[in-house]
């Protein structure tokens, strides 16, 4: 076998991985629970605006990415998107939120709505911070 570096895989390759990896997250926990969930705000000619994506598998929810254009930011979009995923995390029984950001990103916005800092990233990247947190769920 021969390992080649890929700088531009394709994503059903991508996809192929993932997939492996949670049937043996499945196997090995037990917990076969694991959904995907999506929302977005589309601007008139049904572009995407804003959104946010994420996963959740037993009891946590995960989410991924948490993008508002430029031009509609500090407008409640990303507040709503991010309530909106709380609220289907616990519509699915989580119990539990996490999320990533850097510190050029949202942390602050992350805070502001109950998220805590659980641990951080220095130098990642070079002269930045990339944190993780967490809120949780009543």
């Amino acid at each position: 076998m021969t390992v080649v570096v890929d700088s531009d895989p394709a994503r059903a390759d991508v996809h192929f991985l993932t997939e492996r990896i949670d049937e043996f997250n499945f196997a090995e926990t037990g917990i076969r629970d694991g959904r995907e969930f999506a929302s977005f705000v589309r601007d008139a000619t049904g572009r995407i605006a804003a959104g946010i994506y994420g996963w959740t598998w037993g009891g946590c929810c995960d989410v991924r990415y948490l993008w508002v254009r430029e031009d509609l930011r500090r407008r409640g979009h990303g507040r709503a998107l991010l309530a909106a995923a709380e609220g289907e995390a616990r519509a699915r029984g989580c119990r539990q939120v996490v999320l990533e950001t850097h510190s050029f990103q949202a942390p602050n916005f992350y805070r502001k709505h109950g998220y805590e800092i659980v641990s951080a990233y220095e130098n990642y990247p070079a002269g930045h911070r990339k944190y993780h947190l967490r809120k949780h769920l009543l």
